[in-house]
């Protein structure tokens, strides 16, 4: 007569509640049950007697070849290997209730699911199929709880961003529950260009969270096909600053409207792709590498090129600030047992991989050990986290020297949220060996196919570094010193240059904050300083909304040819921002938060406005409120109303952005009471 897909039982025993009760949504290899109504007047039902085939298929061309159509009878149990399904008589007679289980290795995605009665097919209904974590015989299976909880089923998150002297966390909705999300990361998979040319065979491959996972890379930037971020690290004219945005809902909503979503950086291309994982069942987290090496001619070398008077030369190598990428769980069956567990991928467009941008999944255990043949990728992320820096100069007759460098400043405190709270976790280890260890150099070797690299020892010489002041608020002046200490046995005399230049995130270089020179001659075990000081009315207009600021100290000695350099980023530190709510926050009942934050620049904000998102909390859309022009050390302040709709914890992110102050976010725990 009917059948009920029992979705609310159903979907608390396959912790999928969150996705809302409008449809059954379950994981696969494990059973879910249905109940089917018989008519009036039915002799009852005798398992034992009745095949009653079932039919399930994902797909818009099923077949049995590809497991895109799946068929299946009742036995006396289900079985966790493949499809199967069994049936107890409901108490009064005229219910059925029918057990069904997937595979454990079936495709994920939207089934029919139908049911043959004597020649004609009956449809029972729809239900997604996602991966599952719970389930030991899956693919993506997680032993632990609290971790399944982080990485599966967590809508909010830290990401961190800075320097590695200066690790900021930036809260981030994953939102990967919200309505129509699900949707949308299935429209993904069918918008992708291996779908549209073989619908069949990708539908079937979906299977397997390595394909799915080396999809998402590709289709989360938009550089090969119609995926959702347009990537821009200079001009934002005609779309969102990458800084602006607080979480993926968002994003994904507008690509589903209207195509490509204009602009992601890093960061953006990782939380979408964390929340597309998560949305799916496969287990993500995000991840930072500071000091992120971009090696482009695959040497596993980051080689910068100066000349004689100490400015940099154009070279396609760069070295990143920091730079974002996800590492996702997953067993490697085309790969040895012990490449199983995180695997990285990013979907940041940097360079092509097998003729498209995508990177990954790599296993981190290979990029560990320096297995760069496994698949996919390897090379290029263990340079990320690993590439060593060579400094040269050109001379004048066209011949280059090595003057510096560094084995240990690429791959630092490599980063992700911690399971369970807010603090920062640091997996360096995972990716890598202690720097300069023993195992970390055969590594390297082993990388790069030639004789065992000796570990530089700090040798006699000219010693060159950078200190910073202790404020370094934006919108103040401040002062940094270089500091250059001979160690030779007698004096030196050179010319000694400090510059200053704003810089992206991702390595470019801007406009000039600043510039000292001096010639001077250091005695032997003494030191001299050359001081310069930064001032907001030179470096305020330079700075991107990242408010990173380079700093390169030269030494030059043309005499002996003798060239030393140091290096530092400096992030400005951002004003601090309050929220609080008024009164508690009870579900379906209007509550107002009161934001503010003192503006530091010693210049009038306009276009001032605070944005406001939280899961369960703003209805899944971020909500804005415009302020009025705030005056130089004068307060920001903005008061906006929501309606909590879940009760529980939550967070509420916050977002201030004014034309010359951007990118300001923080964000308050939230208890939701019935």
């Amino acid at each position: 007569l009917r059948c009920d897909l029992d979705i609310k039982s159903n979907s608390s025993s396959h912790h999928t509640e969150l996705y809302g009760e409008e449809r059954l949504i379950v994981r696969r290899g494990q059973p879910f049950n249905i109940i089917l109504h018989l008519k009036t007047g039915s002799k009852e039902f005798t398992p034992d007697l009745i095949f009653l085939p079932f039919s399930v298929s994902p797909g818009p061309l099923p077949r049995k070849e590809s497991d895109t159509k799946v068929s299946f009878g009742l036995r006396d149990s289900t079985v966790d290997t493949e499809w199967s399904a069994s049936a107890t008589n409901g108490p009064s007679g005229n219910t059925l209730t029918v057990s069904i289980s997937s595979s454990p290795n079936a495709p994920i995605g939207i089934y029919s699911l139908t049911l043959d009665q004597e020649g004609q097919e009956t449809s029972l209904g729809q239900f997604i199929l996602l991966f599952n974590a719970w389930c030991p015989r899956d693919a993506v299976f997680m032993r632990s709880e609290t971790k399944r909880q982080e990485y599966v089923l967590a809508q909010h998150g830290q990401i961190y961003r800075g320097t590695y002297k200066r690790i900021k966390g930036t809260p981030w909705n994953f939102g990967q529950f919200d309505q129509d999300i699900l949707d949308i990361c299935l429209k993904i998979l069918d918008d992708n260009p291996k779908f549209v040319s073989d619908a069949d065979k990708d539908c079937s491959a979906r299977k397997n969270p390595i394909y799915v996972t080396r999809v998402l890379s590709a289709m989360i930037n938009s550089n090969d096909d119609s995926g959702v971020l347009v990537g821009e690290w200079g001009e934002f004219s005609g779309g969102v600053h990458p800084g602006l945005w607080i979480g993926s809902g968002d994003i994904l909503r507008q690509w589903a409207k209207s195509g490509p979503v204009c602009y992601g950086q890093c960061w953006v291309f990782a939380a979408v792709a964390c929340t597309v994982s998560r949305a799916f069942g496969i287990p993500c987290r995000v991840v930072t590498n500071f000091g992120s090496a971009h090696d482009t001619n695959a040497n596993l070398k980051i080689e910068k090129f100066y000349d004689e008077d100490g400015e940099s030369l154009s070279n396609s190598d760069s070295i990143w600030n920091f730079h974002v990428w996800v590492d996702s769980w997953m067993t490697r069956p085309d790969l040895e047992p012990e490449f199983d567990g995180w695997q990285a991928s990013d979907p940041t467009p940097q360079e092509k991989s097998e003729g498209v941008f995508c990177c990954g999944p790599a296993p981190l255990r290979a990029i560990k050990q320096g297995e760069l043949t496994k698949k996919y990728d390897a090379p290029f992320i263990f340079a990320e986290v690993n590439a060593d820096v060579v400094d040269m100069v050109r001379l004048s007759n066209g011949k280059f020297v090595t003057f510096g460098g560094s084995t240990k400043s690429v791959g630092r405190f490599i980063s992700t949220k911690a399971v369970g709270s807010d603090k920062r976790h640091d997996i360096t280890h995972q990716y890598k060996y202690p720097e300069g260890s023993k195992e970390e150099r055969e590594v390297y070797e082993k990388a790069q196919h030639h004789n065992k690299l000796q570990q530089q020892g700090e040798e006699p010489g000219l010693h060159l570094k950078i200190k910073l002041a202790e404020n370094m608020i934006v919108g103040s002046d401040f002062e940094v010193y270089a500091v250059l200490t001979n160690n030779y046995i007698e004096a030196k005399t050179c010319t000694f240059l400090f510059f200053a230049k704003a810089v992206g995130y991702n390595g470019k270089q801007g406009d000039s904050c600043g510039y000292a020179s001096d010639k001077v001659e250091v005695p032997p075990g003494e030191e001299r300083r050359l001081s310069l000081r930064l001032e907001y009315d030179r470096y305020g207009s330079a700075i991107t909304s990242d408010r990173l600021i380079q700093l390169a100290a030269i030494t030059i000695d043309k005499e002996t040819i003798d060239y030393h350099k140091a290096e530092k980023t400096i992030v400005l530190d951002e004003p601090d921002m309050e929220i609080k709510l008024v009164g508690e926050a009870t579900v379906n009942q209007s509550v107002t938060a009161e934001m503010s934050l003192l503006n530091p620049l010693p210049e009038l904000l306009q276009d001032c406005s605070f944005t406001i998102e939280g899961v369960g909390l703003t209805d899944g859309k971020p909500v804005t409120a415009e302020t009025e022009d705030v005056g130089p050390k004068q307060e920001a302040k903005a008061s906006v109303k929501f309606t909590p709709t879940r009760v529980g914890s939550s967070v509420l992110l916050v977002n201030f952005d004014s034309d010359k102050l951007k990118n300001i976010k923080s964000f308050i725990n939230v208890a939701v009471k019935e």
